[in-house]
């Protein structure tokens, strides 16, 4: 019998063993006044408290006494429990607890003789019994107070899968998770203040739309139809806009059928905004104040530190024009946009493209591989080709592009915005032309939606529309390298046990 089992078998014992002397293991709830850093940040010498958390540390003094370590929401703080303190049930209790063990203390507090803030027992209760052990983690206390771990829960897969225990062995983590809160309370507050409505639209979708992306597919039983999670959320926040709302946006679970890297999840969260009579200048202004003061809220500075990148939000964002930035990092000029000449300039640049991509897919892949990853600062890429915006209005000085802007923040976008295409007649031939893409192979093209054509028809007013991704922009604003590291539970491969 492997280690392992031999501890939970010993655990399982254990649990026999307090239920003999009347202890349930497993009780029903604990009346918390108190959490760790509250207490040691507002110490006050004798008073009472009650706290709960997780055993992290445990060492006896004599047979009589000991010192442990509890871990709650906030932080760790040490009690001392003496069995002249509490009851013999108690006491025994404690001695029957292993690390991992939920706890719930009362009693006050006091400070030991090297001056460390505790809690001196009077009531001790058992909450909840570990019976698998918690990943060892050893630490070392240095001379600035800091604390270096050894052993830790390192495998970074694990962590992953086992995001509860990850959160318990390194609670550090959680700053990631509560920052991210704040930026999503942040953008809600900022488009709140702005007279917008936040709305629900449909997850699930009978025609998938908004972006090019391949979708999910799924099935309804009941009316026997294929249907879709959806990819973006852009159309039916636009038939709002339709409808007499003059400002809507929605934060939204999307999901795409597609790679998996340290930048992309299957499923992940972005915010879409649209508001009525605004142009993609107006959003401009409105995106990059939007994330200079995210930035400063959530950091307490305009600066963060990415991909060992300092990143500053609070000088003005540099911009180009698509086939700007292109000529600039590359030096080729792509603004023909003849497929030919394109395909030869990627031979030239050594940058593979398959037979399915048409002339904007080209100019996207040249944009893709060779600008996007060098534009750390935070940048405005504006002036698309019309071919690849196909809900993007004309821009109104050129013909052969569109008004569309992307930011892109430490070589990744974060943000894709559009003076929403409003005429119905030409939006139609946008999509037919994204029809005739997927008949070529391009599986990312996008379909035909007559009810959204036909919203259009009733009469669009002019719009700005944006979609910000959230977990990006976490990544950004936390310095996370990876997307799972910002997210709770990221999609991972069947474990191979």
């Amino acid at each position: 019998m492997s280690e392992l089992n031999q501890i939970e078998i010993e655990r399982r014992e254990k649990l026999d063993k307090l239920r003999e002397i009347g202890v349930n293991p497993f009780p029903y709830n604990f009346a918390v006044t108190d959490y760790s850093t509250g207490i040691k940040e507002q110490f006050e010498l004798d008073k009472k408290v009650a706290i709960a958390g997780r055993l992290m540390a445990m060492r006896k003094a004599g047979k009589k006494a000991a010192f442990a370590n509890l871990q709650d929401e906030k932080g760790r703080i040490q009690f001392y429990i003496n069995m002249n303190n509490v009851s013999e049930t108690e006491f025994t209790a404690f001695n029957l607890c292993d690390i991992g063990d939920i706890v719930g203390v009362e009693g006050e507090l006091f400070e030991t003789k090297t001056g460390e803030k505790s809690v001196r027992v009077r009531r001790f209760e058992l909450l909840t019994k570990n019976v698998t052990p918690l990943p060892i983690v050893k630490e070392t206390v240095n001379e600035d107070g800091s604390v270096t771990k050894h052993d830790a829960f390192e495998n970074v897969e694990q962590r992953y899968r086992q995001r509860y225990t990850d959160l318990i062995v390194n609670p550090e983590i959680k700053d990631v998770f509560i920052k991210r809160t704040k930026i999503v309370n942040g953008i809600r507050r900022h488009f709140d203040n702005l007279g917008c409505l936040e709305v629900e639209t449909p997850i699930l979708q009978p025609i998938h739309g908004g972006a090019a992306a391949r979708p999910f597919e799924t099935h309804h039983n009941t009316f026997d139809m294929k249907m879709y999670l959806r990819i973006a959320n852009e159309l039916y926040l636009k038939r709002l806009i339709v409808g007499g709302f003059d400002g809507v946006y929605e934060f939204s679970k999307d999901f795409r059928n597609e790679g998996i890297s340290r930048f992309h999840n299957p499923e992940f969260t972005q915010v879409e905004l649209y508001v009525a009579y605004k142009d993609y200048k107006w959003m401009m202004n409105e995106f990059e104040t939007l994330v200079r003061n995210l930035a400063k809220d959530v950091n307490g500075t305009y600066k963060t530190t990415f991909n060992g990148y300092e990143i500053d939000f609070e000088a003005p964002f540099a911009q180009y024009t698509m086939f700007e930035a292109i000529k600039e990092f590359t030096g080729k000029d792509v603004s023909s946009m003849d497929e030919e000449i394109l395909r030869g300039i990627c031979k030239e640049l050594d940058l593979h493209v398959d037979k399915t991509m048409g002339a904007a897919k080209i100019v996207d892949e040249i944009f893709g591989e060779f600008v996007e990853p060098k534009l750390i600062q935070p940048t405005f890429i504006i002036d698309y080709p019309v071919e690849m915006s196909p809900l993007t209005k004309v821009h109104r000085d050129n013909p052969k592009l569109v008004e569309r802007f992307e930011c892109i923040v430490g070589g990744k976008e974060i943000s894709n915005c559009y003076s929403e295409l409003n005429d119905p007649i030409e939006q139609r031939k946008r999509l037919e032309d994204q029809v005739a893409l997927r008949e070529r192979g391009d599986e990312e093209g996008m379909v035909v939606d007559e009810d959204f054509l036909y919203a259009l028809e009733v009469g669009m007013p002019p719009t700005a529309g944006i979609g910000i991704g959230i977990d990006r922009l976490t990544m950004l604003l936390t310095g996370q390298d990876s997307i799972r590291d910002v997210l709770f539970f990221p999609l991972l491969k069947p474990e191979n046990k």
